[in-house]
Parts: C-alpha cells; sequence; structure tokens
C-alpha cells in the first residue's frame, strides 16, 4: 500500500470541496424500463440527452442508472450549487412527467477524482 505523509494528506485534504449528490427515486407514473409506453420512453429518452448535455457543460460530473437499488433508480453528482441543482431538477422532462422524482444531498470530495476505465 502507498504510504501518505501527514503533509502528503493536509495538501489532499485542503483541496476538498463540496458536490451536490441526487439519488433519483422512482416517482408516482414510473414504469419500469421494459413496459415503457412509447411517451414515456421518449421522455426518458430526453432525460438522457439532459443529463449528457449538463456534463458536457461541466455541470455533471457523474450520471448513471442503479441496478437493484428498490425506489433509487439512478445517481448523478453535481459540480454546481445545490440551488441550481434543485433548478436543473425541477426542469427535467422525466421530473415533470412524474416519472422520476429525487432528494439531494451535499457530499465532500477531491476535485479530479475519476472513476477508473472499465
Amino acid at each position: 500500500m502507498v504510504e501518505i505523509s501527514d503533509d502528503d494528506m493536509q495538501e489532499r485534504l485542503d483541496t476538498v470541496r463540496p458536490y451536490v449528490v441526487v439519488l433519483l427515486k422512482k416517482g408516482a407514473a414510473y414504469t419500469p424500463p421494459d413496459d415503457r409506453p412509447p411517451e414515456q420512453q421518449r421522455i426518458v429518452i430526453e432525460h438522457g440527452r439532459r443529463n449528457m448535455a449538463l456534463q458536457a457543460e461541466g455541470k455533471l460530473s457523474i450520471v448513471g442508472p442503479l441496478q437493484s437499488g428498490g425506489d433509487f433508480v439512478g445517481l448523478y453528482v453535481f459540480a454546481v450549487p445545490e440551488d441550481e441543482v434543485r433548478t436543473i431538477m425541477e426542469s427535467d422532462p422525466a421530473f415533470e412527467a412524474r416519472i422520476f422524482t429525487y432528494e439531494l444531498m451535499t457530499f465532500f470530495g477531491f476535485p479530479g477524482d475519476s472513476l477508473p476505465p472499465a
């Protein structure tokens, strides 16, 4: 295991910043993916397209569906303030259609952290 000195640790801890984590949940109109009617499928596709645009803009760092999460069906990590995240989520077409709802919380992380390639 790599040794981390007290100075190395403090230097890294000094970079910690807040991010906003969103847990996407099944909404009142949620239908499982294999059973979605065409209109709902179209809305979910636009929801995904919007997520990709938010990533391209640098606002959304991590996004993806959750497997076997019960009522939780997706995860986001946003790199913008909570009030902006609420505005983003409230105008999501899948939220507006009540397919999804969400919970959010602040998460403290290290800028530049990333998921390893598959």
